[in-house]
């Protein structure tokens, strides 16, 4: 759906400036950041909060000053074939999401409760903006997206999506601006949910996430790619049912379910030193499919110039991102332990940087390394507060 069309005032302004509230409901958390925006759409964070999903919006920013806010802005997982941008909320814009909340569970129609809690707070004529995670990777070739199952599925919208769109278009974005824009790169979202995505030229070109957020890399409680013929077993010989499948492929699967542990990988790698052969396995399955993944999307990009890490493992478990690359030496990947393990660069500076590094950006490539590794902050919220402004700005524009 396209944002021409959409009526209203843009971005609201006080004193030259707007503050726009962004809110990021995902799986295992709900994030809140307010954002000021001067005349050259930069967000700049003066307030964040988090909450339990489910918990309500009021409890979220019960600290928050609301004085000011010209506009919210969302996260929204799944946007389907509708949406390739993000988009001015509209009631046809929610009831679209509330749909797409069969493909993505576990996050859509938290969204659209904090939609609509969002206009009962702060009004009905607040401007409200979706940033999809999908929207990123409308970019795909049909060879990346359509199945190899019968044509018709790709009529009834079966397809690959992709997800983690906002995180991989900003750290895809800021490790260009680092190194001086590397051409092809794998960037790997890593966190309770977990994809790559491969990026040329700044677009993404292939990703790991398929139909739903189930596919792909093993995560926190959800299995990733499984055969689909283990699913036809159950059901037809153990008598298990659809909402059996969903429960143990999201909520029973992954780290949690082959650790009997945690979801949590500084809990799986807690155990794993302590000597627990199960917590051994699930880290060595998730390097390995992690691995393996990286590998498998190096030929739809002709070679590989950038690997980046982000998201709640990806930048800080120096075990994982250490396995892994140890696992990816073949493809001239080599990084410096020191770095891996923390210790800062010297001056914050990352060699043939355009700029300095912040705190939490940096460098982790070995000395002999043939591609350039990173570890970058993913600033989704950030993201979405600039994709606020500009849709808004379009609006008022016109």
């Amino acid at each position: 759906m396209a944002v021409e069309g959409v009526k209203g005032e843009g971005l609201r302004k006080t004193a030259g400036r707007a503050r726009v509230l962004v809110i990021n409901a995902g799986s295992s958390s709900v994030k809140v950041s307010l954002f000021e925006v001067g005349e050259d759409l930069l967000p700049s964070s003066v307030w964040e909060g988090n909450g339990e999903p489910g918990e309500p919006l009021e409890t979220v920013i019960a600290g928050m000053d609301r004085a000011g806010i010209g506009a919210v802005g969302h996260r929204i997982v799944h946007g389907g074939d509708v949406f390739r941008e993000s988009v001015r909320i509209t009631p046809e814009v929610r009831a679209a999401i509330a749909r797409f909340g069969e493909l993505a569970p576990e996050h859509n129609r938290l969204e659209v409760a904090m939609i609509e809690a969002a206009a009962r707070i702060f009004g009905p004529e607040m401007p409200q903006v979706a940033a999809f995670d999908t929207a990123f990777h409308g970019t795909l070739a049909p060879e990346a997206y359509v199945y190899p199952g019968p044509y018709e599925w790709l009529d009834r919208g079966i397809r690959r999506y992709g997800f983690h769109g906002i995180s991989h278009q900003y750290v895809s974005g800021r490790a260009a601006e680092i190194l001086g824009g590397p051409r092809r790169m794998i960037t790997c979202h890593l966190g309770n949910g977990c994809s790559l995505a491969a990026i040329r030229d700044g677009r993404s070109v292939d990703t790991t996430m398929g139909y739903t957020p189930l596919d792909g890399l093993m995560m926190g409680t959800r299995s990733g790619s499984v055969d689909p013929g283990i699913l036809i077993h159950l059901m037809r010989n153990r008598g298990h049912s659809v909402e059996d499948l969903d429960r143990m492929l999201n909520r029973e699967s992954g780290l949690k379910g082959v650790s009997g542990i945690s979801g949590d990988m500084r809990q799986v790698i807690a155990a794993m030193k302590r000597g627990d052969e199960r917590a051994r396995l699930a880290f060595d399955i998730y390097v390995g499919r992690l691995a393996s993944g990286i590998a498998g999307l190096v030929p739809e990009l002709g070679g590989l110039e950038a690997l980046v890490f982000t998201a709640g493992v990806g930048e800080n478990s120096a075990e994982v991102r250490a396995a892994a690359c140890g696992r990816l030496e073949w493809l001239g990947v080599k990084i410096d332990p020191a770095k891996n393990d923390g210790a800062k660069n010297d001056g914050a500076k990352i060699d043939g940087a355009k700029n300095d590094a912040p705190e939490g950006d940096r460098e982790i490539s070995g000395a002999d390394s043939r591609v350039r590794v990173l570890v970058v902050h993913t600033k989704e919220q950030w993201q979405i507060a600039k994709e606020c402004c500009r849709i808004l700005q379009t609006t008022r524009e016109r």
